[in-house]
């Protein structure tokens, strides 16, 4: 998801709640928590440094149940200083002060909460079990940013800039809530009917179903579960496939098949093959012998991750 929608939900959530304690400040610790995982951008130096550490990364290390929490209390610490705060103020022409409290922080935590829920629905998936499991999950029923969502959600923010009455903003809280619940609502649905639709046939045993950007088209991914796969594209509204492709999960070319084994497993143990094939659902590699190299090639043939769709490595 977007960073205006992982800043409106938990602020949306709060201001819904009826509790009688809640003030602004403490909707702003949500919203503020609901946006701080995605600041791991200032950690990427540490993974192109270190390639290993590639959980170093956007969706990485931050977008986990711990380190989600670690993320939370820093950045509240962080805003709550007069001199972030004060320079923001200034900008923006709007007090966004927040103070440095367990109260706070498990407010902003929250907004993590709903945020690694967000990101869960998206494609490519999250380490919500990190630093014990590496393991992405993924509902796969957004992709991985929705244009009308975001859209609809820098309009929700702009509303709540403006000095208006607070029922107005109320109302347009509530509205996006309700249009971001319906629209995972008919994506569930389209999702099951894209997978219903179809007959499995030419020894498939397997289906599944990614989101693209338009809800009612998918990816169909059908696997014989021994390395052979159909890609091809599903429109649920006029029942039409199209796109057809078979994709073989292992091709290895002018070398012998026990030298080409030998290469890709030494190519898997390689940062940037470990990175590639941590963030793509599914890889085919093509191992080719070129003189005394192997180029063993990993391609991301559903193309539902953010970054590079194919990565290439020589070994020998």
């Amino acid at each position: 998801m977007d960073f205006f929608t992982h800043f409106v939900v938990p602020f949306a959530i709060l201001t819904i709640l009826k509790v009688k304690d809640f003030t602004v400040k403490d909707r702003l610790s949500g919203g503020f928590g609901g946006i701080s995982v995605d600041f791991d951008f200032i950690l990427f130096a540490i993974g192109f440094l270190s390639p290993e550490l590639f959980i170093f990364t956007h969706r990485g290390i931050t977008h986990s149940f711990v380190f989600g929490l670690v993320t939370a209390i820093v950045f509240i610490y962080m805003i709550s200083r007069p001199s972030v705060y004060g320079l923001i103020n200034y900008i923006i022409k709007r007090d966004i002060s927040v103070e440095f409290n367990w109260k706070s922080v498990l407010l902003a935590y929250f907004g993590v909460l709903t945020h690694l829920f967000l990101d869960f629905l998206t494609t490519g998936g999250i380490p919500l079990l990190y630093p014990f499991s590496l393991t992405r999950f993924s509902a796969n029923l957004y992709y991985y940013t929705d244009l009308v969502t975001t859209i609809i959600a820098l309009v929700v923010l702009i509303i709540l800039y403006l000095r208006l009455n607070p029922k107005y903003k109320k109302i347009a809280l509530t509205g996006f809530l309700i249009m971001l619940i319906s629209f995972g609502g008919i994506r569930a649905y389209e999702k099951m009917d894209a997978i219903n639709s179809q007959t499995l046939s030419d020894g498939y045993t397997q289906i599944t179903a990614y989101p693209t950007q338009d809800m009612f088209t998918w990816t169909m991914v059908e696997s014989d579960g021994g390395g052979r796969y159909r890609v091809f594209t599903y429109n649920t509204l006029n029942k039409v496939s199209s796109n057809l492709r078979e994709v073989n999960n292992l091709t290895i070319t002018t070398g012998s098949y026990e030298s080409g084994q030998e290469a890709i497993k030494y190519a898997n143990t390689l940062p940037e093959v470990e990175k590639f094939r941590w963030t793509s659902p599914y890889t085919s590699i093509n191992a080719t012998k070129t003189g005394s190299l192997w180029n063993v090639t990993y391609t991301d043939f559903i193309g539902t991750h953010y970054g590079a769709s194919e990565v290439s490595v020589l070994v020998p």
